[in-house]
């Protein structure tokens, strides 16, 4: 059974806020949250709350028991951007984005079979074919009479 729990509008902008996310995606919940209080980064302590809720709603919605449970899938995505102004020289001014989040975790009590790696496997590949060197001809010149 998934459970989800959803924060929305979280001041933080949602590249910072992935960097987090992807230590934690595929870990066990207990393992997740004890991981999120020592990251020194203010998305470990948002992308917490949000694990804390998701494990509430499973604990007391679903029945589910807290060992169990597995982070299915959790995702930051972009929220709407406050849009402010930084004056410049000669009377002009440059645009600041404030970039606002969308926080989605999902866990689950079924763990999931496969856990995105951080690093390609390495695959080894075939040498490649010795190619044979082509004989280079001279191209004949041609004159024109006049």
């Amino acid at each position: 059974m998934e459970v989800r729990a959803v924060e929305k509008y979280i001041r933080i902008s949602p590249k910072k806020a992935r960097l987090v996310a992807d230590v934690i995606r595929g870990e066990k919940a207990v393992k997740a949250q004890v991981m999120l209080k020592f990251i020194p980064k203010k998305a470990a302590q948002i992308i917490y709350k949000a694990l804390t809720s998701a494990v509430a709603n499973a604990e007391n919605n679903f029945n589910l028991k807290k060992e169990d449970l597995v982070i299915a899938k959790i995702t930051i995505d972009k929220g709407p951007s406050l849009k402010r102004f930084r004056p410049r020289s000669k009377g002009m001014a440059s645009a600041l984005l404030k970039r606002t989040s969308h926080v989605t975790v999902v866990v689950s009590d079924v763990p999931n079979p496969v856990k995105k790696s951080k690093t390609a496997p390495v695959v080894a590949k075939a040498a490649p074919k010795a190619v044979a060197a082509k004989p280079k001809v001279a191209k004949a010149v041609k004159e024109e009479a006049k």
